[in-house]
């Protein structure tokens, strides 16, 4: 990865980005079919698997060693303790390499679970919880979305906690629970209930930390997407499963802040995460017609793939300076943020698409192979455009934010 110095960064981001950068092309970009033998072949050996451990704790020891572990953490609980910014601009250089966030400590849905334990948690949930999974020793998942309700419109989610004494009494049917079959504990948003009106008021939303051991949870299946049998993303039944009062996260009425929390930020990271990944595909697309000869010449002699060239530049420049406008913007708690992520949201993973598929049709068949990224890349692609909120409903929020300017007589100001 080609990653210089950005003059209009300060030296710290700028000093994290390169030493980021010099990890990921030393000891993981070499080395991606060994770090993760399950994405080139159906059943790794156990050797290859033991192999694959040692090589991951060795890459995880560099980064601790380099001070670059857990970006997203405060340092009292072991991270890097980053603002909003500086991160966003380190996980650009992660992203361009396979599975590279996940050695810096940054896995989804955990790191998402820490960021909402800090900000809501006791300490004795933080003693409990937090912890164990900034250690390493224990997984979580998030469990929100539900089958037959549609997950752009969280006041639909009707997953009930109804108090009786000193419990909560979870019932509901979610599925898409992130990393359901690892999890030893799942946050899940609940609709609750409570008639004495000491935690909230009823019918308003809180996340509650149920333990996967708890009777009544019921994992029904990991979900198969694209094609595969399963997933990590499960089907999850929640039937009279009771939990301590105490493992509400903040109070009643703080479920949906702290889920908008959770994926506006997650929004942006995403999105920096694409500009990483198009940046890869970028250079392999590159690499491959300045290399491949077909018909008498070089791929890059041919003006079609002159064009691929031309209009992924496009998209990963226009991609890449949205994003960080948004990040900005976020990092200085500019409300009229909000507006900024949904157009990301939108644009990011259409360009991410875009620039994917040009590089699959570059490298011809190879391209969709096990031994590149871009299959995996092309299906992230698509995925990210319903993740964290379908295309059309941010373009319905850009519009109704446009319109109320222009009704107040303000019109929109694209210099700020």
């Amino acid at each position: 990865m080609n990653v210089k110095p950005v003059l209009t960064l300060d030296e710290r981001i700028n000093d994290i980005r390169m030493r980021t950068a010099e990890i990921v092309n030393a000891e993981i970009l070499p080395n991606e079919a060994r770090l993760w033998p399950n994405r080139v072949s159906a059943e790794p050996t156990d050797l290859e698997r033991k192999e694959a451990h040692e090589l991951r704790e060795h890459v995880k020891a560099r980064v601790r060693a380099a001070g670059l572990w857990a970006p997203h953490l405060p340092m009292e609980y072991g991270g890097m303790g980053l603002d909003f910014l500086a991160h966003a601009y380190m996980n650009e250089v992660l992203a361009y390499a396979t599975g590279a966030a996940a050695l810096f400590g940054v896995v989804a849905p955990n790191s998402g679970n820490q960021k909402i334990l800090v900000k809501y948690g006791t300490e004795e949930q933080k003693r409990r919880w937090l912890l164990p999974l900034v250690e390493g020793t224990m997984e979580s998942g998030f469990s929100m979305t539900e089958p037959h309700n549609p997950g752009s419109d969280p006041r639909s989610l009707d997953t009930t906690a109804v108090r009786e004494g000193d419990q909560w009494v979870v019932n509901g049917h979610k599925w898409f629970t992130s990393n359901g079959l690892r999890a030893d504990f799942f946050v899940v948003m609940c609709r609750v209930q409570d008639d004495s009106g000491e935690e909230g008021r009823s019918g308003q939303m809180a996340q509650i930390i149920v333990p996967t051991d708890t009777p009544g949870v019921r994992i029904v299946r990991g979900i198969g997407i694209w094609g595969r049998p399963s997933s990590d993303h499960c089907e999850v039944v929640y039937e009279d499963v009771r939990v301590p009062l105490d493992n509400i996260l903040g109070r009643v009425g703080d479920g949906h802040q702290a889920a908008q929390d959770r994926l506006g930020a997650g929004r942006v990271y995403h999105c920096m995460n694409a500009v990483g990944q198009m940046w890869r595909a970028f250079d392999l697309m590159v690499e491959r017609a300045a290399t491949r000869h077909v018909h008498g010449g070089l791929l890059q002699d041919k003006q079609f793939v002159q064009g691929f060239i031309a209009d992924s530049y496009q998209d990963i420049q226009a991609a890449r300076l949205m994003t960080i406008h948004a990040a900005e913007r976020i990092d200085q708690n500019d409300l009229a943020a909000r507006t900024d992520i949904s157009a990301i949201k939108v644009f990011v993973p259409a360009a991410y698409e875009r620039v994917v598929d040009r590089a699959i049709q570059v490298w011809g068949a190879a391209g969709v192979s096990n031994d590149l990224p871009l299959a995996t890349m092309y299906q992230a692609a698509r995925t990210l455009r319903l993740a964290d909120g379908p295309d059309e409903v941010h373009k319905v929020l850009i519009a109704k934010q446009v319109l109320h300017n222009y009704a107040r007589g303000e019109g929109w100001d694209f210099g700020n």
